[in-house]
């Protein structure tokens, strides 16, 4: 799928790097907007860069549906662990993975699917993490942070196959 395409399209996701915010897209009409936080490295397609990917995606799979508020992911999977400012306090290391997980597959191929460069193999989510990382600002590891309460919103909204445009 091309840029210019983004028209002709009635339902995607429109994510602004530069912005750093997310926009839903339904009968042509942006329904609704939700603060992000995407990579701190910027925009870029390369397996680990750290980067953000741009371009055409899909939701390629909805992970942790029925799970609770703050619920732990690694590796896709809920750890029973609840995230509160201690465990935060506890692991500063950690990427945290809350709640709601959106896993992005590229549509491009050379760009960002296929070989060292495809969205799905790097792992690259819209995911909940803890409120107070969410600051308006580049600060994930490549993938795009929400807040909770909007990462479970967005998640109701959406099904799999949706369309994503991530650019800068």
């Amino acid at each position: 799928m091309k840029n210019n395409q983004i028209c002709a399209l009635q339902n995607y996701l429109d994510i602004s790097i530069a912005a750093q915010l997310m926009s839903v897209y339904f009968d042509g009409n942006r329904v609704q907007s939700y603060p992000i936080s995407t990579a701190k490295k910027g925009a870029g397609e390369l397996k680990g860069s750290e980067c953000t990917p741009t371009g055409w995606h899909i939701i390629r799979a909805k992970i942790g549906t029925d799970r609770p508020v703050n619920s732990v992911f690694v590796g896709r999977r809920p750890t029973s662990e609840i995230y509160t400012p201690e465990l935060g306090k506890q692991f500063p290391q950690r990427d945290w993975i809350l709640t709601r997980i959106l896993w992005l597959g590229g549509l491009e191929p050379g760009k960002n699917r296929y070989g060292k460069v495809d969205t799905t193999w790097r792992y690259i989510y819209i995911h909940g993490c803890p409120d107070e990382l969410m600051i308006n600002r580049p600060g994930s590891h490549g993938c795009i942070r929400m807040n909770n309460a909007d990462m479970l919103a967005l998640f109701d909204r959406v099904d799999v196959g949706l369309k994503v445009f991530i650019h800068e």
